[in-house]
């Protein structure tokens, strides 16, 4: 018979032992770039707002940001919300203002509290990334110079560092459109330049600690756009978590019809959408960005689309609805530009017609 105190010792072993067959239970993975596609679902944009470069939230007209509006936009089916920041503007030496990261930290906080992922990123802020605003930047334009490479790198650790803790969540996307490098010397090295921005983007925030050795990353394609994305020069960065990149562009195809107002030198303003030749274009495009993505083991993120209110409402609906569908049905993830046109800011928060409809298709 064995002694009181060998029973509970062997008691004790028993109920610390691994179940025979499975390993001991480690730390989260977390959800890679596929796994998390599914659950993104549908995504809007809080744009006009945080990424102001005049004075913030409010300068371009909208109120600020809400709990209230943030779970509405979780009631009408968004799981994911992009949340365009201007950082540099407000920024002094390199440092971002404490009251300005609460700021994001509070606003995310509504966002993923209401079960939504948060996709936080560093957006147009006066062009200083790629020098875009010759006038200001007029000895390094086009090209990723030593000034903003120091505040990229900067900024990033500051941003990852402040969100280390969240979980995945927080998604962090390198940076917007600013990816005009030709002033590099040739289309090489502007191709080359964005895949080091991407590069530093990555190491940055996977060096700062906590949650973020293997958090969701959206890396940039050149300008955004598929065409020159889904291009031989253009190459991914090297992460050392495998499967957690996602690969941005934007689709505002044609510009005649989703984004110009009058007409230009370059082309004439198209009224309408839905034609046979409209959507074999579409479904090119994203079969083209599909099969890229595909080849590189990387999943799509549809940063913004929309089409400009001039245009007529069903040809609004057809166009947003084709590119959303063209969207999910191929594993991407879409994500509606809205500056306060298609959900109010102001109480009750409606959606309008046009989004009503496209989401009840």
């Amino acid at each position: 018979m064995l002694r009181p105190i060998v029973r509970i010792l062997l008691l004790c072993l028993w109920i610390v032992a691994p179940v025979r067959g499975e390993a001991p239970a480690g730390p989260p993975k977390g959800l890679t770039a596929r796994d998390a596609v599914g659950l993104m679902g549908r995504g809007i944009n809080i744009g006009n707002t945080l990424e102001n470069t005049t004075t913030w939230e409010t300068g371009w007209g909208n109120p600020p940001i809400t709990r209230a509006f943030v779970e509405q936009l979780a009631r009408l089916g968004f799981r994911t919300v992009r949340l365009p920041v201007a950082w540099d503007t407000y920024a002094a030496d390199g440092r971002i203002p404490e009251a300005r990261m609460a700021r994001v930290r509070e606003v995310a906080g509504w966002i993923t509290g209401a079960g939504m992922f948060c996709v936080i990123n560093i957006h147009w802020d006066g062009g200083w990334i790629d020098s875009s605003n010759k006038e200001r930047f007029a000895a390094t334009h086009a090209t990723f110079s030593p000034v903003a490479e120091r505040k990229f790198r900067d900024y990033w650790r500051q941003i990852a560092t402040a969100f280390a803790s969240e979980d995945e969540k927080v998604i962090f996307e390198a940076l917007n459109e600013e990816t005009d490098f030709s002033g590099e010397g040739s289309q090489a090295s502007a191709y080359a330049t964005l895949t080091r921005v991407n590069q530093l983007f990555v190491d940055t925030v996977r060096a700062s600690g906590g949650n973020n050795a293997r958090r969701l990353l959206i890396v940039t394609g050149y300008a955004t756009d598929i065409e020159k994305t889904a291009n031989p020069l253009y190459q991914l960065p090297v992460d050392p978590a495998p499967h957690r990149l996602l690969l941005s562009v934007h689709y505002y195809t044609p510009w005649q019809f989703a984004g110009l107002e009058q007409d230009a030198s370059w082309g004439k303003v198209q009224p309408a959408w839905g034609s046979k030749a409209d959507v074999e274009m579409l479904e090119r495009l994203f079969d083209r960005l599909r099969d890229f993505c595909a080849a590189q083991d990387i999943p799509a993120f549809i940063g913004e689309f929309n089409v400009t209110e001039k245009r007529d409402k069903d040809s609004r609906i057809r166009w947003l609805t084709a590119v959303s569908r063209a969207a999910t049905a191929r594993g991407m993830v879409p994500v509606l530009w809205d500056t306060g046109g298609e959900v109010s800011r102001r109480p009750p928060h409606a959606p309008s017609a046009v989004l009503r409809a496209v989401l009840e298709r």
